[in-house]
């Protein structure tokens, strides 16, 4: 098994302040980078083959890459540059930025500086998501750390280059965890995704040069320059290095976070998680959060690396790993996650609002025995409307549980139909009254 990372430290006491993270090597990586040209850094970081956590598993050092140089307003005067550290963790089945927030606050100060120095910024931004209030209070003191000990501020390391990082709290919108959207809620407006072109690299938060990564991919960047680029790289593919947190739940025996290879197997990870309890078999598994479409038993023999994945039907996405074992009705597990894309999109696309809203209710009478054959095919022409129609990637999301479910357990659903209730239900179960089950279209 390959070496951990970043959270082979979990658990130890205080791990979340200065003085223990500075007693296991914490911040030399920064002194490293200081020394290095800005652009040795993004070339180190390239080189690492990292690629970023957030879920779309966009390379980073390329990313970093994009940020002008020296970018100046039509007066010809310097535009400040600014980095956003995406820690608005929404999606069903993830949670693992909230462990690196909760036990190592440093280390994403660390490899946000690193970064910082890299594309030239001088402010930095934490958007964090609402909820997390216990995680808000961590990371604010360790900032406060941070700042006294001359590692953010007007003069990081005593250097003529200055830069700080405020905490944002959200408000508990999934849509923000979509970087435009996000960087429309930090100006203080609401919280909906934006047309792109211009990238936030041209154009992001107040109109100015942005860099926007996940918690997990700013925690990587300091082992990645103490120890060097090769290292990391070793781990996993060819196009994706490093280790991979991923977060494991469902119907496994050890649900929690794992630190694992990028490429580990699927199967095997379920059988590292201690496999399914009480004997049982899996049914399907969603391998990368709520959004990515599920695969069959048959399917997970397959690598978690983002390029396997996505060869077969599927996404890395978050890393958020829902196992689902052979008692559970996909049919229902399917209109669970609908509900909440209907709850949760923004409604700004019609093709988003209003679709989503109709997958929910379509999903939701099938599970109730008052679905008919043509809802089934009509699912897929909804979708057909959705996927690749809209300003941001939140249709897509909806689609693929809705499609993926509908294409490999249609056997199920058209059981649904025929009987006119749910299979595993009793015969006489008379579900508690719902609008969306007798509703129509």
């Amino acid at each position: 098994m390959a070496e951990v990372l970043l959270t082979r430290h979990n658990g130890a006491k205080d791990s979340h302040t200065l003085a223990f993270y500075k007693s296991v090597g914490g911040y030399a990586a920064l002194d490293q980078a200081l020394n290095m040209a800005p652009d040795a850094v993004i070339d180190e970081v390239k080189k690492s083959n990292l690629r970023g956590r957030g879920g779309a598993g966009f390379p980073t050092g390329m990313k970093w890459s994009f940020m002008p140089k020296n970018p100046v307003d039509a007066q010809g005067n310097p535009k400040p540059k600014y980095l956003v550290c995406n820690a608005d963790e929404g999606e069903p089945g993830t949670f693992k930025d909230r462990l690196l927030l909760t036990q190592h606050p440093h280390m994403l100060i660390e490899g946000m500086v690193i970064a910082a120095h890299a594309i030239g910024a001088s402010q930095g931004y934490i958007y964090v998501r609402g909820e997390f209030y216990h995680e808000i209070q961590i990371l604010n003191a360790a900032i406060k750390e941070a700042r006294a000990a001359g590692i953010l501020g007007k003069s990081v390391r005593g250097r003529s280059w200055k830069f700080d990082i405020e905490v944002y709290r959200g408000a508990g919108a999934y849509i923000c965890g979509e970087e435009t959207a996000l960087l429309s809620s930090l100006e203080g407006r609401r919280g909906e995704p934006r047309l792109k072109p211009p990238f936030p690299a041209q154009v992001g938060a107040f109109g100015m040069p942005s860099c926007v990564n996940n918690v997990e991919t700013f925690c990587a960047v300091p082992t990645i320059i103490k120890d060097g680029a090769a290292k990391f790289a070793a781990i996993g593919t060819e196009r994706s290095g490093g280790t991979r947190l991923f977060c494991v739940s469902g119907h496994v025996v050890k649900p929690g976070v794992y630190e694992l290879p990028i490429n580990m197997n699927l199967k095997d990870l379920i059988a590292h998680c201690g496999g399914v309890p009480g004997g049982r078999s899996v049914k399907a598994v969603i391998p990368g959060g709520a959004s990515a479409p599920m695969l069959r038993a048959d399917e997970i023999d397959v690598a978690m690396d983002f390029d396997s994945l996505a060869k077969a039907g599927t996404m890395a996405g978050s890393g958020g790993v829902i196992v689902i074992d052979d008692q559970t009705c996909i049919v229902e597990a399917a209109a669970r996650l609908l509900k909440f894309y209907e709850h949760e999109s923004c409604g700004q696309c019609s093709q988003c609002r209003e679709g989503s809203h109709w997958l929910a209710r379509m999903f939701n009478r099938i599970e109730a025995g008052q679905g008919t054959t043509e809802d089934l095919d009509k699912i897929a022409q909804i979708c057909g409307n959705m996927a690749g129609q809209t300003i941001c990637a939140f249709a897509d999301a909806v689609t693929g549980p809705a499609l993926s479910t509908i294409r490999k357990f249609r056997a199920e659903f058209e059981e649904h139909v025929r009987l006119g209730r749910c299979p595993s239900k009793p015969e006489h179960y008379v579900r508690p009254h719902d609008h969306h089950a007798s509703a129509r279209l």
